[in-house]
């Protein structure tokens, strides 16, 4: 494997647990999540909130300089991907949203445990390489 590669691990949580979280992204509504983002220096960020942050920030900057605008502006804008990305969590590491396998790794072991729990539906990982993930449209 690509030892370049970097990884990130996203959340899916009910609506329930997703609003607490979007109110306090240290995951204190659910202790044993804390408990694993504490002890990986982690907090989570909601997807649809990143989204919206990136729009935000494109159109005070100009959109001609973010070249995801016109994409993630149809995404928010639209209700079953709004509802979507509104339960969906990226976790950042020491603030930053990829880190190393194996960081990666030993939080994706310890939050897989937590699936089923008060509100944690699932736990995916993500690498860099662009052969494993969509590429951005070309229009």
């Amino acid at each position: 494997m690509d030892s370049t590669l970097k990884f990130q691990l996203r959340l899916t949580v009910s609506e329930e647990l997703a609003n607490a979280l979007r109110a306090d992204s240290s995951g204190d509504a659910q202790v044993r999540l804390a408990q694993v983002l504490h002890r990986h220096d982690a907090t989570v960020k909601c997807q649809y909130d990143a989204f919206a942050d990136y729009v935000s920030e494109a159109e005070r900057f100009g959109i001609d300089r973010y070249p995801l605008y016109e994409w993630t502006r149809d995404t928010i804008a639209h209700p079953a991907k709004q509802a979507k990305y509104l339960r969906s969590f990226t976790v950042y590491v020491k603030g930053e949203q990829i880190y190393d396998k194996q960081v990666a790794d030993a939080m994706e072991n310890e939050l897989l445990k937590l699936v089923g729990e008060h509100g944690i539906e699932s736990v995916s990982k993500f690498d860099t390489n662009p052969a494993n993930s969509p590429q951005p449209p070309t229009h």
